[in-house]
């Protein structure tokens, strides 16, 4: 039976769109392989059949591009080697691993050496294969930090840029010497000078320009690297040829040494301007994976024991201290506290916790020392899980990038052949015989073309929209659901759970005295019926004393019949009481309004008066309202669909706005109403946190899932919402219009940049310095532009 794999892998040396549709276009001709690369998250998302691919064919396939999947290296701890056979055997296991570039195992010291592919292959996967050998193993040092890599390049990029600079800077002068007559020393003038200070720039500096042309045409084809190859390339070697010439002739050399240096330069700072921000958008990531803690504390045998989080598993048994984050996910096995969950749940009110309650690990202890045992660990844990919706979020492609993958797959070769067209033109008809305007305008159009912006317009808006929506609360779970949210125009609600808090509280109590109050929740005590629990959450809540109860039975489906100090107490339907032949027509009216309003009304009677009035309803959350009056005002239609009766659904949509209600559903049937919307032509987003809204979920176009809800709900949606916030919904919808915004704007100013820049570079109006800080500028802006929406109000 075949088996599908999922990897999410780095991929180093792309430079605009071309690269990224090229990749992409390559892997997806493998047979048993779907692929999504993006440009600005540099990686690729990689689907494959493990029966017909495997990922050392991914990475040969790449790496035969001309890029290089990106490697990261580790070491670890082994513990169990007693002789060199012991070495040698892990050593090649390792390396026969999928994802291992090369591994080496040291007898001596007992530490792995291991060059890997992420996403091809993970810690987890390596230390499991050296334990299934007989041997233990574990990481030597913490998680490595994501951001390495981005401040490695961002290093190397800045010296290059700081050395073309220093190199470019004499030639700059006497570039603006001769547009505006600026004195300089002679010295610069002179043509040798000029040759010296630009071949390094030319050779050296720019050097990744060559080697990235030359892997591109060696393929088939072409990126922005062909453009400022052929671009400085012309310039440099017509100015050494005109140089070469001079030493034979007494014409005047024309030299355009500062042209291919200077653009080379202004490319570099494009280029680090552009890393700087590209590094910026990612810090979404950065931010939740500070939230980690980073050791535990473990109970061993009644010892305390500091260890990497890493090495926590599930059923460890761990402390917590006041003040410090609860390391993995559990359950609190003794002690209580109060636990600050706002990373999760977005509510500042620190929730408190007992023996058996639930913890979520890099939640903060704020005010009790317990012991908690590991449930889930690792990937298992609720901020890993997060984490990891953000990721493959930012790494998709929303469905409007495309068109921009679809444009810069075309874009380079017509660049290169309008070049030169341009050249000829201006070679034979503009200005016949002047080689140095002809190259000019070549040039310009070589280098304005470069489609860098174009490429990086829809996944820098992609990847800050989904990052700032997980910083409010909200987890989109690809760009495409980030790009329809906008869209919806019909918002169906689940109820119970959803708009109410899903647990029943009393609404109401009426009494003739504090005694029948006191009996009341002493007697419901005994009962485990729900609504037995709201009563004694009341008395909880109220400081109600409680008696002792000498008797007490219940009556399915009509209530309670209590005996407290010797006093007969009934709790319950009108039918209990009828039955008891009590009178309680006192109370009938009031009754029938409460039952209005969609509450369970139950009446108390003792000794054979009835004597009070219990309403009991499932609360509508405090922010229902507000957040669906929001979604109005966006002119969306709400509809509540819900299995509870029609009287308790339409008191419940009345009080937060819903028009349309469709009640008494069936949970199999949920999924035939949203598909009917759906046929209506309605955009359907559906509200639910129930296993029974998961097919409905499913269904809509938009499954937006209470984050406080079951798994399979959160697994079977789009986009959930932590914490069950209801006003996080409308932000949601806001956001995704915003960031659609964003890229529109993006996309038009980077095709603004080229279809306006191609034609003033034609005709011989934009110098080719101009046109590399244009390109340059192009790319900057665009990235800024995204990072915009870290700012907009939502």
């Amino acid at each position: 039976m075949s088996e599908e794999k999922s990897v999410n892998v780095g991929i180093t040396g792309m430079t605009c769109a071309a690269c990224s549709t090229r990749i992409e276009k390559s892997l997806n001709k493998m047979e048993g392989v779907e692929a999504q690369v993006n440009l600005a998250m540099e990686n690729a998302k990689i689907q494959y059949n493990q029966d017909q691919v495997n990922s050392a064919d991914i990475q040969a396939r790449i790496s035969k591009l001309g890029y290089d999947v990106l490697k990261e290296t580790m070491e670890l701890d082994i513990y169990g080697m007693t002789c060199a056979a012991c070495s040698t055997r892990i050593e090649k296991v390792l390396n026969k691993m999928e994802g291992v570039h090369q591994a080496s195992v040291n007898l001596a010291n007992e530490i792995a050496h291991i060059e890997y592919y992420p996403g091809l292959t993970e810690t987890e996967e390596l230390i499991a294969r050296i334990k299934k050998l007989g041997y233990d193993a574990e990481p030597r040092a913490d998680r490595e930090d994501k951001q390495s890599h981005k401040e490695e390049q961002i290093k190397r990029q800045r010296v290059k840029l700081i050395v073309s600079a220093v190199l470019s800077l004499p030639l700059l002068l006497m570039m603006v010497n001769h547009f505006i007559g600026l004195p300089v020393p002679e010295i610069l003038n002179n043509p040798w000078l000029q040759f010296v200070l630009a071949t390094p720039v030319q050779f050296i500096i720019g050097w990744q320009f060559y080697e990235g042309a030359y892997k591109n045409l060696k393929n088939g084809s072409a990126n922005m690297d062909v453009l400022v190859a052929l671009g400085t390339s012309a310039a440099y070697f017509y100015s050494l040829a005109e140089l070469i010439r001079s030493l034979f002739t007494t014409t005047e050399a024309h030299l355009y040494f500062e042209t291919s240096a200077i653009l080379i330069t202004l490319i570099l700072l494009g280029k680090y301007f552009e890393v700087i921000a590209k590094g910026r958008t990612t810090q979404a990531i950065s931010s939740l994976l500070n939230l980690q803690a980073k050791e535990a504390t473990l109970l061993d045998n009644g010892v305390q024991k500091k260890v990497p989080v890493e090495q926590v598993k599930a059923g460890d048994l761990l402390l917590v201290r006041p003040g410090e984050k609860f390391p993995v996910d559990g359950i609190i096995e003794s002690g209580q506290t109060a636990v600050d969950e706002s990373m999760i749940t977005g509510e500042s009110i620190p929730v408190e916790k007992q023996e058996s309650s639930p913890v979520i690990g890099s939640t903060i202890n704020k005010n009790g020392t317990v012991h908690m045992k590991a449930t889930k660990v690792g990937k298992d844990t609720a901020l890993y899980h997060i984490i990891q919706v953000v990721e493959e979020a930012q790494g998709s492609k929303a469905p409007i990038q495309r068109l921009a993958d679809v444009i810069s797959g075309y874009f380079v070769p017509i660049v290169v052949g309008i070049a030169l067209v341009m050249f000829f033109v201006w070679m034979f008809a503009i200005q016949p015989g002047n080689l140095a305007s002809a190259l000019e305008a070549a040039i310009a159009v070589l280098v304005i073309a470069c489609p860098c912006a174009l490429g990086l317009a829809t996944p820098t808006s992609i990847m800050v929209g989904t990052g700032k929506g997980a910083e409010m609360g909200i987890l989109y779970k690809g760009g495409e659901y980030l790009e329809a949210a906008h869209r919806l125009d019909t918002i169906v609600f689940d109820k119970t759970g959803t708009l109410t808090k899903g647990e029943p509280e009393v609404t109401n109590f009426t009494a003739e005295d504090d005694e029948i109050v006191s009996l009341v929740v002493s007697a419901e005590w005994q009962s485990e019926h729900p609504l037995a629990g709201a009563i004694v959450q009341y008395g909880e809540a109220n400081q109600v004393p409680t008696v002792e109860v000498d008797q007490f039975e219940a009556q399915p489906g009509f209530g309670v019949k209590a005996v407290i100090q010797g006093q007969q107490l009934l709790i319950g339907t009108k039918k209990l009481l009828t039955q008891e032949e009590v009178n309680f027509e006192s109370y009938q009216s009031l009754m029938e309004e409460w039952e209005a309003d969609g509450k369970t009304v139950m009446l108390a009677a003792l000794n054979g008066k009835a004597r009070g009035l219990i309403a009991v309803a499932d609360q509508v959350k405090p922010t229902a309202k507000t957040a669906l009056s929001s979604l109005k005002e966006m002119g969306i239609h709400l509809v509540m669909l819900t299995g509870d009766n029609q009287r308790t659904a339409q008191a419940i949509a009345k009080q937060v706005g819903i028009d349309e209600v469709i009640a008494e559903v069936v949970p199999e049937q949920k999924a035939h109403h949203v598909d009917q919307l759906k046929q209506q032509g309605k955009r359907v987003g559906m509200v639910g946190d129930g296993i029974n809204d998961a097919p409905a979920l499913a269904t809509a176009d938009i499954g937006i899932a209470i984050g406080t809800g079951t798994d399979v709900a959160i697994e079977a949606a789009d986009l959930t919402i932590l914490g069950g916030e209801l006003t996080l919904i409308p932000q949601a919808i806001l956001l995704s219009k915003k960031t659609m915004k964003n890229i529109k704007q993006n996309l038009f100013w980077a095709l603004f940049y080229n279809t306006a820049g191609i034609p003033i570079a034609a005709a011989g109006l934009l110098a080719p310095w101009l046109a590399g800080a244009a390109m340059a500028f192009s790319s900057v802006s665009v990235v800024s532009n995204s990072l915009r929406l870290k700012r907009v109000k939502v």
